[in-house]
């Protein structure tokens, strides 16, 4: 079967490996669409991600939508032919965070191509990939899979906005305009936001951004004045959602956020110390909180889409066949020229 396989920063290679064999409570999907993440980005372009290093070749990918192919002898959960949505976080079910109904904080985690644990965890661009039946959730037959595989990068960004507490009413910063931030645009719109305010250094995302529901878009790189009306009187925002993983935007949105508001971080900081004016949230008794992956969330995403209560077309940019998944990756680190890029079979 056909592999996109990452070797090392700009070492990446579409090859054959081995098709997978299922156990009992498995079943062998074959991808349909695979969504491009910034993760994805990472290990493309810098070998790693955060604190997540390459150690070994890993097939890339986690936003995968596909068709079962094979079930496993005790597979009740879905069938041969079903389409399906694929939730790329396989937690043991065990550990205290799990018992706890926090599995995504499973320090055991098998998420799809990530390098957070040794050997690897190989992800979904792969003509086939075994999951297990828990990780499976049916979709009508009708929907693009480039939509369905949006349902992970969607349940990062409702999760944050669960993490954040009602948004009703709320006035809302989200800085980065990438398609996490236009995904948390949506789902915080979902969630009754009154005014949805995003930030970036580029103007193409920021139009998507405004095409997902955003009120006001503030290109901070060629208005850097725009943010001095934030600021003032101690910040105008109810809730800031930092979704770069930039230390700039990070005391943007301290400076931004009003006093007794909340600050989500969603984007990954880089690796080490994070200069931040703390003393700030301190004094405006800012909750800063922190959001990672999901859980439940994923189902919800999934419905969401289903019921196209949350349209995620304006944040697709393109489509590549999984054998130039080099040129999807290039195209994909282009933020001026595309937001979402997927990789599909036939």
């Amino acid at each position: 079967m056909l592999s996109c396989v990452i070797y090392a920063a700009h070492n990446l290679r579409v090859e054959q490996r081995e098709t997978p064999q299922i156990g009992a409570r498995e079943v062998l999907v074959r991808l349909k669409a695979g969504g491009i993440c910034g993760s994805d980005l990472h290990y493309f372009n810098h070998g790693g991600v955060g604190d997540f290093k390459l150690r070994e070749p890993m097939v890339l990918g986690h936003e995968v939508a596909g068709i079962v192919v094979e079930i496993g002898a005790e597979v009740a959960r879905v069938k041969v032919g079903d389409h399906v949505a694929v939730d790329p976080s396989r937690p043991c079910q065990n550990c205290s965070d799990c018992l706890a109904g926090h599995s995504n904080l499973c320090s055991k985690m098998r998420f799809f191509g990530s390098a957070a644990l040794f050997p690897h965890v190989q992800g979904g661009f792969s003509e086939f990939f075994k999951v297990a039946d828990f990780q499976c959730h049916v979709v009508p037959n009708n929907i693009p899979f480039e939509v369905v595989a949006c349902a992970e990068p969607l349940a990062v960004c409702l999760h944050a906005v669960a993490r954040s507490g009602s948004l009703l009413g709320a006035k809302v910063l989200i800085t980065g305009s990438g398609p996490i931030g236009a995904l948390t645009v949506a789902a915080a719109r979902w969630a009754g936001a009154a005014e949805i305010t995003i930030t970036d250094v580029v103007d193409q995302p920021l139009e998507i951004s405004r095409a997902m529901g955003a009120t006001r878009t503030v290109n901070t790189a060629r208005t850097p004045d725009a943010l001095e009306e934030f600021k003032a009187n101690r910040g105008a925002f109810d809730v800031s959602f930092e979704a770069s993983g930039n230390a700039a935007a990070l005391e943007t949105c301290i400076h931004s956020t009003r006093p007794g508001g909340r600050l989500i971080q969603i984007g990954m900081l880089p690796p080490g110390l994070t200069s931040a004016p703390i003393n700030r949230i301190i004094a405006k008794e800012i909750d800063f909180l922190g959001t990672f992956r999901f859980h439940h969330e994923f189902r919800w995403a999934v419905e969401c889409l289903v019921s196209g209560r949350i349209d995620v077309k304006p944040i697709l940019s393109a489509q590549f066949a999984l054998q130039d998944a080099v040129k999807a990756l290039e195209l994909a680190g282009d933020r001026s020229r595309a937001m979402k890029v997927s990789l599909t079979l036939e």
